[in-house]
């Protein structure tokens, strides 16, 4: 076991990347078939955002990174899984993700689905594995992520944000936030907070940057979805606009929007306040999500 190096942002971020590959090929190694292939593929190649979250989050609080990287990984396969389903033809009908063909288009909507569903099972089995630490850590990061991923968390979000484009007129901003809170901020917010429970520590500073960072996050794609390009995003833009979707920009403006977003940046960075300069790699990480470029 070894502790977790404080590092910048700039090198924690692809430390992240690292750290949750060399536990998926530990745990998930590759062995020819089309469904690990395509689990693998979908967990590969992303920011890991959540995952670094976790990691900092268990820094920050004296956690080995053993059962850090367990955590990192499960919420990186739930995070994939969202994306394999959210860019099926019956959700989003997406071709591209992260600048490479979505999982339906590399294979087929068959191993998509099957690819999901056995990532979040993953996620579960890793939070239960015994290197996540005591019985009781194992149990409350599992409720966790269950309550954070299902109806009222991220699925949740997902139907409400489905069912708000056949009624844009009528959308509030409140409305809004309500969906974004679940489909979007949920997994951050769990991620930000599961350093603490795997310490058995309090939460709620994290909780707090979490919720703050994940409407942020949310904010920041709408903004990319008006003024990126798809070859940088790696992915579709334009589309909720294409769709008359009601988002922060269409109700905020583009400039209300960024204005929002770097609000909620200086929020989530004083709820850090209680760890000192010991925080500043998740501060630049705030500070990042609203600045990227896909």
């Amino acid at each position: 076991m070894h502790a977790i190096e404080p590092l910048p942002f700039s090198e924690a971020l692809p430390r992240a990347q690292r750290v949750v590959q060399t536990c998926l090929d530990a745990m998930l190694p590759e062995r020819g078939d089309n469904l690990t292939s395509a689990m693998r593929y979908a967990v590969v190649g992303g920011k890991a955002l959540r995952g670094f979250l976790v990691l900092e989050g268990a820094r920050l609080h004296n956690v080995q990174i053993g059962p850090a990287s367990m955590a990192a990984l499960a919420i990186e396969c739930v995070h994939a899984y969202s994306l394999i389903h959210d860019d099926l033809p019956c959700m989003d009908d997406d071709d591209l993700r992260r600048g490479q063909p979505t999982v339906h288009r590399k294979w087929d909507e068959a191993v998509a689905v099957l690819a999901g569903d056995a990532l979040q099972a993953m996620a579960f089995e890793l939070l239960a594995h015994g290197d996540i630490g005591r019985a009781e850590v194992s149990r409350d990061l599992g409720y966790a992520l269950a309550v954070a991923a299902g109806r009222v968390g991220m699925v949740g979000g997902q139907m409400l944000d489905i069912e708000a484009e056949s009624r844009v007129s009528g959308h509030t901003l409140d409305q809004i936030e309500a969906v974004q809170n679940g489909k979007t901020g949920a997994l951050i917010r769990w991620s930000a907070m599961a350093g603490a429970m795997l310490a058995q520590a309090e939460t709620h500073a994290l909780e707090t940057y979490g919720d703050k960072l994940g409407l942020a996050f949310q904010i920041a794609d709408d903004v990319l979805d008006v003024e990126g390009d798809a070859a940088t995003v790696g992915k579709a833009v334009g589309k909720d606009a294409d769709a008359g979707k009601a988002t922060f920009v269409s109700l905020m403006g583009l400039d209300g929007a960024k204005r929002r977003a770097k609000d909620l940046v200086d929020e989530a960075c004083d709820a850090l306040s209680v760890y000192g300069e010991a925080a500043d790699t998740l501060r630049e990480a705030a500070r990042f999500v609203i600045a990227r470029s896909h």
